[in-house]
């Protein structure tokens, strides 16, 4: 029997792995670092107390459950041998395959300073989300027992690194729930009063939109009280704020990242060339050059479309390359040749607040609630499992009804250097 190994559960891994499950004559082996395969596009609502980390997450294992051919591992991947056909593991062990599938997406890049990650954490993970989540609500905690105005005006500055998709939508979303949610729960600050500003190297926010609908999330940004700076590059963040190009210094105790991403490193270990993003020029059907065996899909791969653009990173992108993926394994197994990746571009989308969205679904643009409506069911469907559907949808009712956030939890980073009883 042939053994399929597949690295990572995110979109791209959980989609080869559907295609691959109940096939008798393949062996699949699952593996992710963590246990849960993650709905990324909904982190921000995490971090931002719309929604609880178990509404947009579902167990690996859960999925396969029911499925004899599909074993999934808990492992940390440390390197590839291609020749040997081998994956090393962080505990020393090692892991054979017939066929390999890389799918182990991106983390934040922050251009060659590491450093700025303490002061300015990204949005990937859960935990990270949650910890964006504590920071927010601390500003406004600390702020209402904070008698000095320059300090208290530095905890209710927060600034969001980043005009893209992430960076959108967490600017519009901290802003909603200063001006809506928090605005009666303090008596010494008024939240309405938080400053929120994005900033942005390029000339625009949503740079992949179509520049009509990148001015329209601009005004919606706007209307929310949120400053967009454009052509705003980061030269330093620290425990102080961000200093901008030109010298200026914005003082803030809260600033998230969303500015760039890299491909995990697992894909360095290959030895086959990678882009500046750590990317893996892959073959038409989605191969490494000169190992048919091997796949890269997801956001490690970078996937041309023709001389100046690649297929982008997204969900839609990561779901069809998996399934590419899998049949071209299949078509491996059984002597057929492999075809080559076609992507069907599904359009893109971005929430700036309540009622406020963009769309671009092919040659339609949608604005405003209509757009917002279409993003909202959109995402409710596209997530795994009944229940989270359920949740979320009944989470966001209650939310637009009557502007409430019921996951507004501050959790410790370290429960034993903050456990009960300490301050």
């Amino acid at each position: 029997m042939k053994k399929v190994v597949i690295v990572g559960g995110g979109f791209a891994g959980l989609s080869a792995a559907r295609h691959l499950a109940r096939k008798a004559s393949l062996e699949v082996i699952l593996i992710d670092q963590r246990n849960h395969h993650l709905f990324q596009p909904l982190l921000y609502q995490v971090a931002t107390a719309g929604l609880n980390p178990a509404d947009i997450a579902a167990p690996i294992r859960a999925q396969f459950s029911g499925v004899p051919n599909i074993c999934v591992y808990m492992k940390r991947i440390s390197g590839v041998r291609l020749g040997e056909r081998q994956l090393t593991c962080e505990d020393g062990s090692l892991i054979s395959y017939d066929y390999l599938v890389l799918a182990c997406g991106t983390k934040h890049s922050y251009f060659d300073h590491p450093e700025w990650e303490e002061f300015a954490p990204g949005l990937k993970t859960i935990e990270q989300a949650t910890e964006i989540r504590r920071r927010i609500l601390s500003a406004f905690e600390r702020a209402e027992d904070e008698s000095d105005p320059d300090v208290q005006r530095s905890l209710l500055t927060f600034v969001i690194v980043g005009g893209g998709p992430t960076g959108v939508e967490l600017a519009g979303a901290i802003a909603d729930i200063s001006r809506s949610v928090l605005v009666r729960d303090f008596r010494r600050i008024n939240s309405a009063s938080a400053r929120v500003v994005l900033l942005e190297a390029g000339d625009r926010v949503l740079a992949s939109f179509p520049a009509s609908l990148s001015e329209r999330a601009r005004q919606d940004l706007g209307l929310l009280g949120v400053e967009v700076r454009t052509a705003a590059r980061v030269v330093l963040i620290n425990q102080d704020g961000v200093s901008i190009g030109g010298g200026e210094i914005i003082s803030a105790k809260n600033v998230f990242w969303g500015a760039g991403v890299q491909a995990e490193k697992l894909g360095a270990t290959l030895g086959v060339t990678l882009d500046k993003a750590g990317r893996i020029a892959v073959n038409p059907d989605l191969s490494v050059p000169s190992y048919q065996e091997v796949f890269v899909i997801g956001d490690m791969a970078l996937v041309a479309i023709d001389d100046k653009t690649s297929v982008p990173g997204l969900a839609p992108a990561a779901v069809q390359m998996g399934k590419c993926a899998a049949e071209n394994i299949l078509a491996l197994a059984g002597g057929r040749p492999t075809k080559s990746f076609y992507y069907w571009n599904k359009g893109q989308m971005a929430t700036i607040g309540r009622r406020k969205a963009v769309a671009q679904l092919g040659k339609v643009h949608l604005i405003g609630y209509t757009a917002w409506m279409a993003w909202t069911f959109i995402h409710i469907f596209s997530l795994i499992g009944f229940k989270n559907r359920l949740v979320v949808f009944l989470e966001w009712t209650w939310s637009y009804l009557f502007s409430k956030r019921g996951a507004r939890l501050i959790t410790t980073r370290n429960w034993r250097e903050e456990g009960p009883g300490k301050v």
